[in-house]
């Protein structure tokens, strides 16, 4: 079992108006329409058998609505893990948790460059405290401001893992996008998963092999950042970049398997 553990899906009525988002934050124009059928049929030609999903709600009043999207989304395949998500500022964190523990999620996603607060904001240390231990957080680290102006950094991601021993933790874009020196010298080695996404297209070779003999291999997850990139594509970046450096593919697809359990 092959499993993608980074991507984005959008409801078919917004879908179109998100790509557009993405194109003008990022620069880069997504390669898939965003909406699950797509996903699902490129990950069907990457040889690809499931998908986490992620979704952060952008202010407080997105908080219910993004995780319906997420348990909705579970409905339509077997296929997929969704995560859900909170806000540092959202008022009822305890009760939203208990719907997302009835539903069955089991993962939250937090993108604190989106969600508007920095990664060490004591809001968010008191939000970690009430989500526990529980639950798998998907953080996005990392971006273009350096990381003491950056809402998320590696540095603040390994302060964050000191602060909370106790859930798995996920550092995007192997680790911080942008950040990958900071991730060497500060992240790697901690009791983080890093996923691939976003990553490999960018990340030097020196850094890439000084990150790589810090960090263990059964930490590494793949994820191709759907619908920013596609998963074959990333699959062969994987092959030209990680398998020589001593990174077994088939390990690395089917980490996120064993990370998240196939649903009954």
């Amino acid at each position: 079992m092959f499993t993608d553990t980074h991507t984005h899906v959008f409801h078919p009525k917004i879908a179109e108006k998100a790509i557009h988002q993405l194109h003008d934050h990022y620069g880069i124009m997504p390669v898939g329409t965003g909406v699950l059928t797509d996903l699902l049929a490129r990950a069907d030609s990457a040889g690809i058998d499931r998908v986490v999903v992620h979704t952060a709600a952008t202010d407080p009043s997105q908080v219910i609505p993004a995780n319906n999207w997420a348990m909705d989304m579970e409905r339509q395949s077997p296929r997929v893990t969704a995560f859900g998500t909170l806000h540092p500022d959202y008022p009822e964190p305890e009760k939203e948790l208990e719907r997302l523990r009835r539903a069955g999620i089991r993962g939250l996603k937090f993108h604190p460059d989106f969600q508007g607060f920095f990664l060490d904001d004591p809001k968010f240390y008191a939000l970690m405290e009430r989500i526990g231990d529980e639950f798998t957080l998907m953080v996005h680290v990392g971006d273009v401001l350096p990381p003491d102006k950056n809402p998320s950094c590696p540095i603040k991601m390994a302060k964050l893992r000191r602060a909370f021993p106790g859930p798995r933790l996920i550092a995007a874009h192997l680790g911080g996008f942008s950040h990958w020196n900071w991730v060497e010298e500060h992240l790697a080695g901690l009791d983080v998963f890093l996923d691939t996404s976003s990553s490999l297209s960018y990340v030097s070779d020196e850094t890439l092999r000084a990150l790589l003999r810090k960090h263990p291999a059964d930490h590494l997850l793949f994820g191709s950042d759907y619908p920013l990139f596609d998963p074959a594509d990333e699959i062969r970046l994987v092959e030209q970049r990680l398998v020589p450096l001593g990174v077994r593919l088939d390990d690395l697809l089917s980490a996120g398997t064993h990370l998240f359990p196939a649903r009954g």
